[in-house]
């Protein structure tokens, strides 16, 4: 019998998008926002008008790095510096890991359904709009 798993859907991802392009606009920032699936594949992806082209594969490389690692970037910048339990994990998986803030797992019913990533402005305000993404779902 094949496994399943919960993951979220496109309308999910849809909403999350939404949300965090509504936070970027409060900001004045065009964004990069990635979202991938339970597998850590991308799901949905969107680019607003004159975000930084250097930010997109970030937004990319985030969510998948908060799915891979099931923790946020941001925790993932703590424990990787040097002297940390996780010292040069950015030089893993072809180097695709990115270990400062911006990539949130999302976890719905305690299980670990995908992740999302954004990309274009300070670390704070990447992480203030990966979290407007996460509140579309509550």
């Amino acid at each position: 019998m094949p496994r399943t798993y919960e993951t979220l859907t496109l309308g999910d991802a849809k909403r999350m998008l939404a949300a965090a392009e509504a936070k970027a606009d409060d900001l004045g920032i065009a964004y990069n926002i990635a979202v991938v699936d339970a597998g850590g594949h991308l799901l949905a992806f969107i680019r607003q008008d004159n975000a930084l082209i250097g930010s997109i594969d970030l937004a990319i490389d985030k969510a998948g790095t908060a799915r891979l690692f099931n923790r946020s970037t941001a925790e993932l910048a703590q424990l990787s510096q040097s002297g940390q339990p996780l010292f040069g994990i950015q030089e893993s998986n072809s180097g695709k890991v990115v270990i400062f803030g911006g990539g949130v797992p999302v976890i719905v019913g305690g299980t670990i359904v995908g992740a999302v990533g954004t990309s274009a402005g300070t670390v704070e305000q990447d992480v203030a709009v990966a979290e407007a993404a996460l509140a579309a779902l509550c």
